[in-house]
């Protein structure tokens, strides 16, 4: 049985990955098809790191795949439809970046509002004692915060956000049970009542551009926009847009449409946060990743189940036999 290593995975779990099975790394496109002849039918499962994610294609191309092992909450980089239909099994890591997530969110939300990141930069660059005092910034405590999905990781950001007193509104796919917070019925309708636009929701073909211009432009000059979810749920080209002309206040953003890629024009600009995607990297929660993946992988390699499925495995690999218990077309 061979493990096939899929995207950018986390050095320390493809360490361990490769310590313990015969791990193999996709390579690019240009040999990919060669690579796949000679070991396409040694795959049985799969440790996914995001893109180029795992396609329809792929899975086609590995007929004794069982599993495929996501590194991380969301898997918008699977197609899931196609895993389901091949009865390939799909897991992920709920819970473990909800709390580091969170806390990443509050602190774009409170260097974006206050500018603490320019302020850093005039003091090192010493405009301090020629320009005077730094601008004032707004306040966190106290503002009107919408958050757009209440799951694990918007619930953990609501929950940080009691403790600055703010007024919490949430739209969501539906309302959720037993929430003390104001449920709203469309991003358009959240974005006009508050004064920062959290973005927490699942990426993929369904959220896509879920902020468009309308919703951006609900917000107004004085609204900040916060994401920690997908580039792919806002429009950047009206986000970029919108800020160089100073109809957002400001923009922390810790996710973007083509990463690693960032607009040049959000580089200039001042009402901006950039961050590379760190949300959820920090020691503790990393480790914490790493040995719920390893603990999926293992157990479906030893009985054909996953800890945390997103999609149940019809296929099964037992004693380095794969042995199928459904039928994939």
């Amino acid at each position: 049985m061979n493990v096939l290593l899929v995207g950018t995975i986390e050095p320390s779990l493809a360490k361990a990955v490769g310590a313990k099975y015969k791990a193999l790394q996709l390579p690019n496109a240009a040999t990919r098809r060669r690579f796949l002849a000679k070991h396409g039918g040694s795959i049985t499962a799969i440790v996914d790191g995001g893109p180029p994610g795992v396609d329809a294609n792929l899975m086609e191309a590995l007929p004794n795949l069982g599993a495929i092992v996501h590194q991380g909450a969301g898997y918008d980089t699977i197609d899931i439809d196609a895993a389901r239909r091949l009865g390939i099994g799909v897991s992920n890591t709920p819970d473990v970046l909800n709390d580091t997530v969170a806390d990443t969110a509050i602190g774009l939300m409170l260097a974006t509002m206050r500018g603490l990141c320019t302020a850093d930069n005039f003091v090192r660059s010493g405009r301090w004692p020629l320009d005077g005092n730094y601008p004032l910034g707004r306040d966190l405590s106290g503002s009107r915060v919408g958050i757009l999905g209440l799951g694990r990781i918007g619930s953990a950001i609501a929950q940080r956000l009691v403790g600055f007193d703010c007024s919490i509104a949430y739209h969501s796919r539906r309302q959720v049970p037993g929430t003390p917070f104001r449920y709203v019925t469309s991003p358009v309708e959240l974005a006009e009542s508050v004064d920062v636009l959290v973005v927490a929701t699942v990426g993929g073909p369904g959220t896509k551009h879920l902020v468009n211009r309308t919703v951006l432009e609900a917000l107004g000059p004085y609204g900040y926009v916060i994401n920690i979810a997908r580039g792919s749920v806002v429009d950047q080209d009206a986000l970029v847009e919108l800020l160089v002309a100073r109809r957002l206040a400001g923009a922390g953003l810790d996710v973007f449409a083509d990463e690693p890629y960032v607009p040049t024009e959000l580089c200039g600009l001042d009402n901006a946060v950039l961050l590379p995607h760190i949300g959820g990297a920090t020691v503790r929660s990393v480790s914490m990743m790493r040995e719920l993946v390893l603990r999926n992988l293992d157990q479906y390699l030893n009985n054909g189940t996953l800890t945390t499925p997103v999609v149940p495995s019809n296929r099964r690999a037992r004693n380095g036999i794969h042995k199928c218990s459904g039928f994939r077309p």
